[in-house]
This record gives C-alpha cells, sequence and structure tokens, in this order.
C-alpha cells in the first residue's frame, strides 16, 4: 500500500469512522489496538532508534530552560498556558471551573494517575513514534511533518463531535510534536502531553475531551 494512502486510512478514515459510528464505539480500546500495532511495527523496523521510544534523561535539559531551539522550557510555557486557561474559565464558564476535583476529587485523582499511561502515551506512540518514523520522508521534512502530526492528532479528536477538541488538540499537537522532534524523545513529549491533559480535566475543558460529552443520537 502506497505511504499517502496508507497515512490516510489510517489517520482520517479510522477516526472519520469511529466519529460516524451510532453505536459510540469504545475509543481507548480502539487507541490501545492501534498504538499496539504501531509500536510492533516500530520494534521490528531496524531502522528505528529504539532510544527515542523513551529516553526519560533528555527531560531535565528541557524542563526550565530554552534548550536547543525555538521552544521555550516545558514548565515556564505550561505555567503561563495553565495561568491563561485558567482565567479563562473562571471569567467565562464558572459553572465548569473546577467542577470535577470539586465534585468528584477521586475520578479527578484517578485521572491525573491513569491518563498519562493508558491514553497520553499511546497517543505519542501513534502520532509522534510511529507517524514521524514512517512518514517524515514522504512529507520531505521535519517541518512539514510536525504540521501534518499535529493535523492529525487534532483530527483524531473528531470522535468527540465538538469543534473546540479538535481546536485544541491542534494546537496543542503543533507543541507535542515539535518537541519530540527537538528532544527525541517520546518520554518528554508525554509528559508534556500528560500536563496538559490533566490540566484540562482539571479546570473544565475535560467534558469535551470524553464520550460521555457526546450527545446520543436517536436512531
Amino acid at each position: 500500500m502506497p505511504r499517502a494512502l496508507e497515512f490516510a486510512v489510517v489517520f482520517i478514515v479510522l477516526p472519520a469512522l469511529l466519529a460516524l459510528s451510532r453505536r459510540r464505539p469504545p475509543v481507548l480500546p480502539a487507541l490501545w489496538l492501534i498504538a499496539g500495532l504501531c509500536l510492533l511495527l516500530l520494534l521490528r523496523d531496524p531502522a528505528m532508534d529504539r532510544r527515542q521510544l523513551w529516553n526519560a534523561r533528555a527531560l531535565p535539559a528541557y524542563l526550565l530552560r530554552s534548550a536547543p531551539g525555538l521552544l521555550p522550557g516545558i514548565l515556564p510555557l505550561f505555567a503561563a498556558t495553565a495561568l491563561v486557561l485558567a482565567l479563562a474559565m473562571r471569567r467565562f464558564a464558572p459553572d465548569l471551573f473546577l467542577k470535577l476535583p470539586r465534585r468528584n476529587p477521586l475520578l479527578w485523582a484517578a485521572i491525573l494517575v491513569l491518563y498519562p499511561v493508558l491514553s497520553v502515551y499511546p497517543q505519542s506512540i501513534v502520532y509522534r513514534a510511529f507517524l514521524f518514523h514512517r512518514y517524515e520522508a514522504m512529507f520531505g521534512g521535519a517541518g512539514a511533518t510536525v504540521v501534518a502530526g499535529a493535523l492529525a492528532f487534532g483530527f483524531m479528536h473528531v470522535v468527540f463531535r465538538n469543534p473546540y477538541a479538535v481546536a485544541l488538540t491542534t494546537l496543542a499537537g503543533l507543541l507535542f510534536a515539535a518537541r519530540y522532534v527537538q528532544t527525541g524523545s517520546l518520554f518528554v513529549s508525554t509528559f508534556e502531553h500528560a500536563l496538559y491533559g490533566c490540566l484540562i480535566f482539571t479546570i473544565g475543558l475535560g467534558r469535551f475531551f470524553y464520550r460521555g460529552a457526546v450527545p446520543r443520537q436517536t436512531p
């Protein structure tokens, strides 16, 4: 199968089918299956640098300072973004602001612990490690692949059937993909992704990122 067609099937057709399904197929099991297949292909490819699949040692160099490249440090950028989003939620959606930790702290704590493992790292395998390794040559370089990866990552969130999820994750996808290129570490990209994801669920935007927020369709 040509790489362009393969990319279209994996990153456009499959999410579209999930979004259009009337039966609400479980998103996480589908993600785990796809991530498992992608990981298997990566591990069987001798050209893949397996160190990029983790490489936690790279994290300290990028936490506070602007390491080589144009991206700022992870924590200063996160702090600024968190402040802006929290103030916006408090101003424009006070009924949603901190709703989950206030009303269901146990569920909130479980999300903070399990979300990075069960959701973020599988997404990182598919939308960073696999996408870059398999399609970077097709897109002609890292810059174009960062854009393609961000668009694919954002489009995946059509399964939640609201424009907010798609728009926010497309922007975030640019950051996570660029950080992966900058660091050569899936761990660093996953860490940053987990920070923003946990923030989203904390401040009240999480309602746009789970299937329960999708209105049921009548037969």
